[in-house]
């Protein structure tokens, strides 16, 4: 049961990682009008769902680099398979309740944070809360890079800057060649170039955050005594993962895609196509090395680069400052829900402890949910003017004037 219910949320966060990383790839061709919203999030559905089987070593980092499952010769601890692993798997349990809660909490605010350090915080601080300093696989010790420190905190610093610096030269660049082509035709050479930045961003996306869950799955089975093999992930949890998030995405995070797509800076075609292709080029970088960096980091990091290297563009600093606040506060808040969510299903105790904690997940995620419906953002009003908030005002519907005709009518 516990297993069960360990897969079932693990299948949701990869939901909610689809449609709040949509924005990653998507955000500024839609902004540009390159693609139409809702064909946008067709397109990087399907590419989530064909990039998520190209690669498992970002899936391989989720298993081994967070909680210490191996002992000295390699073996998964006995310790922690002890009575099935149950201890483990309300570890897991917990840390995917942590990112999925603050994963739907920045959806809420317009926040394009990161999924995936909210899953590895929430993983972390349950990990702390269940097993203490010395459960968690820090890593760093100079030898070579692995561990939470050496996998996902120093991709998770170096990673936007990175990007920022190939999208602004990249943009430079453009505008340097372009600069005595005529706007119309750039504008539309552009919009095409688009596309298939984007679409790479969408495979790119696939292999690495998709492979996250896969990660987590795997890690659930071993816990469980179904799978032994640290070296290779099941077919049917990679299939169904990667279902997961490409019909997340197809659902559209359209807060977050306002937000990256119209807060930040105006963003034209060629500017979105060097954002695109850097961010593009950093992630699938990334997912051949096995960092489980934040394809929400690179994205964002790549429109500010753009915005930078655009010759009279203006970035919102507040909108981005907004955002570098949430990319702080992600892996401790994401931890703290994780170790609480522990410590309420430890005290409760076996299957009935993870019901609880299971029950809890879905009322919180069924507030914000029915918060949401407030101030609705969709695929209608995407693209409206940004007016400084994440969500559009509310529309009223002005009282309609008289018409001439009728007016004079009446006079005479």
């Amino acid at each position: 049961m516990i297993l069960a219910l360990v897969v079932i949320t693990a299948l949701a966060f990869d939901f909610t990682n689809g449609f709040h990383d949509t924005a990653n790839a998507m955000a500024t061709s839609i902004a540009t009008k390159a693609l139409r919203p809702k064909t946008a999030v067709a397109l990087s559905g399907v590419l989530n769902l064909v990039g998520a089987f190209l690669s498992v070593e970002v899936a391989l980092t989720v298993t081994n680099a967070v909680v210490k499952i191996q002992d000295k010769s390699g073996a998964p601890k006995a310790e922690l398979l002890a009575d099935g692993g149950n201890a483990l798997l309300l570890i897991i349990l917990a840390g995917l309740v942590g990112g999925i809660v603050w994963n739907l909490l920045t959806w809420l605010l317009g926040l394009p944070s990161s999924s995936s350090h909210a899953l590895f915080g929430g993983l972390v601080g349950a990990t702390l809360a269940g097993l203490g300093l010395a459960g968690v696989n820090w890593g760093g010790d100079g030898s070579k890079l692995d561990g939470v420190i050496g996998k996902v905190l120093l991709p998770a610093v170096i990673s936007p800057v990175i990007a920022g610096v190939v999208a602004a030269v990249g943009t430079w660049i453009i505008f340097k060649i372009t600069a005595g082509v005529a706007a119309r035709f750039t504008e539309q050479g552009f919009r095409w170039g688009q596309i298939g930045s984007a679409s790479l961003v969408s495979l790119a996306h696939g292999t690495n955050d998709a492979q996250k869950t896969m990660g987590v799955i795997t890690l659930a089975l071993i816990a469980s005594g179904h799978w032994s093999d640290l070296e290779n992930i099941p077919l049917w949890v990679k299939v169904s993962a990667a279902v997961a998030i490409a019909l997340g995405t197809y659902l559209g995070g359209w807060r977050i895609i306002r937000t990256l797509g119209k807060g930040i800076t105006d963003i034209n075609p060629p500017q979105g196509t060097a954002a695109q292709s850097g961010a593009a080029a950093v992630i699938l970088a990334s997912s051949h090395l096995g960092f489980a960096l934040s394809t929400t980091h690179v994205a964002t990091g790549s429109v500010i680069g753009s915005g930078l290297g655009r010759p009279g563009a203006v970035v919102r600093w507040a909108v981005a400052g907004r955002m570098i606040l949430a990319w702080l506060i992600t892996l401790p808040a994401a931890g703290l829900v994780g170790a609480v969510m522990f410590w309420i299903g430890d005290a409760v105790g076996g299957t009935a402890g993870a019901l609880v904690v299971f029950t809890l997940l879905v009322l919180a995620s069924a507030a914000m949910y029915l918060r949401s419906r407030t101030g609705k953002v969709d695929h209608e009003n995407v693209n409206d003017d940004w007016d400084g908030s994440p969500t559009p005002p509310a529309v009223t519907t002005p009282v309609p004037a008289v018409p001439a005709v009728a007016a004079n009518v009446a006079a005479s």
